[in-house]
């Protein structure tokens, strides 16, 4: 049990006294705050994705797309928090209303601080809670700016406040008596977390790892551009995406040529200085991580592994790691296992749909799965046996705000994104009116 620091508790009882104020201001005008905070975010694109690029290595390029589409995933909460937040007749007289959950934890992550931030900040906010924000000590910088600019929307400061610092400050909120805990990370912290926290019974959103399976069929019109689609899944932002391809499984009447074109294509991705326009893969977030990064393929190439791009462990420079591609990988080796989170790959034959949703199952994860084929009903009928929490055709690491982002499994618990996830940050309270 750690031990809270009174400004950290003095924080608290500053904002769950805003708290009270700001459910009472209306909707509508949460949801223009909420509106300037969007348009900000467009204004200051470049300034703010110089920032995110320095905090955590992020092309600048990539960088600048996060902010742009993280201003389509507020314009749909902006378009429909009213109508789910409203109430609700049920007949004879009964509502439905939604009461905000009150102060709530958003422990958030380095990897894609805008976009999933925002998935709980947003709602939360527009449903009337006040938030304590915990940026990844990885993106304490971005986590500042996004603070700012929502005060500079017209969020008061006693209902957002960042608490940056170190895991030990995640640690001193679990303590506080809030009356809710968002996170996302690892599986291990997550766990930690739920079990903190249980004995408060009060709502936890748990966004966590994955090894997200991706199967090509031998039935796709362009070969090559499954393949180059599939480069992008598994390496955009080096592969530090909770929904990353994390592994490959490709029909054997189709093997061959795939590897050859998923070579080709990952070929063309430049290493480099992130600041560079033309860089693609920039250091990872977390320098460290290199060396479990090597002693993933390590492993797989002791156990049989072929590594067709990319080097091996030695050599690797400090915070870098390059786009590497592992053939005739197997469930024995940790990098079919478990979670990378790195620009690392395994690729394994199957000789049908049924090996292929055996291998895709094999695993204590569930967040998403994908297939490509030009047979939609394949795919449904391959998907359905899965149990993920996003089930994607002919795509891969993408994010609809009109969908819910959960997970199954060890890849979390409750819901982001679509109606649910505005949803997620109330109390429904039935009104049963009587005549006496």
């Amino acid at each position: 049990m750690s031990l809270i620091n009174q400004q950290l508790n003095d924080t608290y009882q500053q904002v769950a006294e805003g708290q009270k104020k700001w459910r009472q201001t209306k909707l509508e005008d949460r949801v223009k705050m909420i509106s300037h905070f969007s348009t900000l975010l467009a204004e200051q694109n470049d300034f703010l994705a110089r920032i995110l690029t320095e905090d955590m290595g992020k092309p600048i390029k990539q960088s600048r797309k996060e902010i742009e589409d993280v201003r389509g995933r507020i314009q749909f909460f902006i378009e429909n928090a009213s109508h789910w937040l409203s109430p609700k007749n049920v007949g004879s007289g009964q509502e439905i209303t939604y009461d905000p959950l009150g102060v709530i934890a958003n422990i958030s992550a380095w990897n894609y601080p805008y976009l999933v931030g925002v998935n709980v900040i947003v709602p939360a906010l527009i449903a009337g809670n006040a938030v304590l924000y915990k940026p990844s000590e990885y993106a304490t910088e971005t986590g500042k700016k996004i603070e700012q600019l929502l005060h500079a929307s017209g969020i008061p400061q006693d209902v957002f406040i960042a608490c940056t610092g170190d895991g030990s400050v995640g640690e001193q909120l679990l303590d506080l008596p809030l009356d809710g805990y968002f996170f996302t990370g690892s599986v291990t912290t997550g766990q930690h977390i739920a079990k903190r926290v249980a004995e408060k019974l009060v709502p936890v959103g748990l966004e966590l790892g994955g090894k997200d399976p991706l199967y090509v069929t031998n039935e796709v019109d362009s070969l090559e551009e499954v393949a180059n689609a599939c480069v992008d899944g598994c390496f955009y932002n080096a592969g530090q995406s909770c929904c990353a391809v994390e592994r490959l499984y490709v029909h054997a009447d189709v093997y061959d040529q795939f590897i050859k074109h998923f070579v080709e294509g990952t070929k063309q991705l430049k290493v480099g200085d992130p600041f560079d326009e033309h860089t693609d893969i920039g250091p990872l977030g977390r320098p460290q991580h290199v060396s479990f990064l090597s002693e993933q393929t390590r492993e797989a190439l002791d156990k049989g592994a072929t590594i067709v791009l990319g080097k091996e462990t030695e050599g690797i420079d400090q915070g870098f790691f390059p786009p590497t591609i592992l053939i005739n990988t197997d469930h024995s080796m940790s990098i079919m296992k478990e979670e990378s989170f790195g620009p690392l790959i395994g690729i394994q034959k199957v000789s049908d749909d049924t090996e292929a949703i055996r291998l895709m199952s094999d695993t204590p994860y569930g967040l998403t799965a994908a297939v490509y084929t030009n047979n939609h009903d394949r795919a449904k009928n391959i998907l359905q046996e899965l149990d993920v929490g996003t089930a994607y055709i002919n795509c891969c690491d993408s994010v609809s705000p009109h969908l819910p982002w959960s997970g199954r499994k060890l890849s979390g618990l409750g819901t982001t994104l679509s109606y649910l996830g505005i949803l997620a940050f109330v109390h429904p309270k039935g009104l049963f009116p009587k005549v006496i």
